[in-house]
């Protein structure tokens, strides 16, 4: 049996909703953000000239972070899986955001740029997720 869930609000009001969801500064990119700076690593932020406008950028290194919310990004983790609700709507819109970020990191690598991507449910453990970028700017 199937059963349709109905949104409990109009469709405007859930335009507006999702309209206020960050895409910049989010919290799991700020928190790493912070620890990297903390350990003295300098870098820039958001840089429109590459593509996908990674995160944290690391110019002198040639490397990037993209810090990925579970959700949105489609992960395979518990904070990564479809809402039962609506799974027409939200698997399509799932799979575009996945095939954009291959084809993001495909450019990154192509334009001599070494991408890392950093789940927002890795940085439950903050020190493992550091842990895992310093190893990556060390090589």
């Amino acid at each position: 049996m199937f059963l349709l869930m109905v949104d409990h609000v109009t469709p405007e009001r859930r335009s507006f909703i999702m309209s206020k969801v960050g895409q910049k500064n989010t919290k799991p990119e700020v928190i790493l953000r912070r620890a990297l700076h903390a350990l003295g690593y300098r870098y820039r932020l958001h840089r429109r000239d590459l593509p996908g406008t990674p995160d944290i950028v690391f110019p002198a290194r040639r490397k990037v972070v993209l810090v990925h919310g579970c959700f949105w990004h489609g992960h395979g983790c518990r904070w990564g899986q479809l809402p039962k609700s609506r799974p027409e709507y939200w698997r399509p819109k799932i799979e575009t955001n996945q095939e954009r970020d291959k084809k993001t990191l495909t450019a990154l690598r192509e334009a001599g740029w070494e991408p890392l991507v950093i789940w927002q449910c890795e940085l439950r453990d903050p020190d493992t997720a550091i842990q895992r970028v310093e190893a990556f700017l060390r090589h």
